[in-house]
C-alpha cells in the first residue's frame, strides 16, 4: 500500500495516518488505534491489518500492508457480502 492508500476504508484513515498515530502515541496494544480517527469500529474488516500494523511498529518496523489498494478494497467488499474475510488477503498483506 502507499501512505495515502485508506486502510479503514468506513472512516478513511490512511496508512500515513495511522503510521504518524503509531510514531506519537506509541499505543501499548492495536485496539487503541480506534483512537485515530475511529479506524476499526465500522465494519471491522481492517481490524486484523491493523494489529499487523501495530505488532510491525512494536517491532521497530515501518508499518506496511503488501496488498494493492483495489486487492484490499475488493476484499472487503466480499466481506460485506459474506461475512467472511478473505484470509488469503490477511496473510498476503502481512508477508
Amino acid at each position: 500500500m502507499n501512505p495515502d492508500d485508506h486502510v479503514c476504508l468506513c472512516f478513511r484513515v490512511s496508512l500515513r495516518k495511522i503510521r504518524t498515530f503509531l510514531a506519537v502515541e506509541n499505543p501499548p496494544v492495536a485496539s487503541l488505534i480506534s483512537e485515530c480517527l475511529s479506524a476499526g469500529t465500522g465494519c471491522m474488516w481492517c481490524v486484523p491489518f491493523l494489529k499487523h500494523l501495530h505488532a510491525q511498529h512494536q517491532r521497530g518496523e515501518t508499518p506496511d500492508l503488501h496488498v494493492s489498494p483495489e486487492r484490499y478494497a475488493e476484499a472487503r467488499f466480499t466481506y460485506h457480502k459474506s461475512n467472511e474475510r478473505a484470509e488469503d488477503v490477511v496473510r498476503d498483506a502481512q508477508a
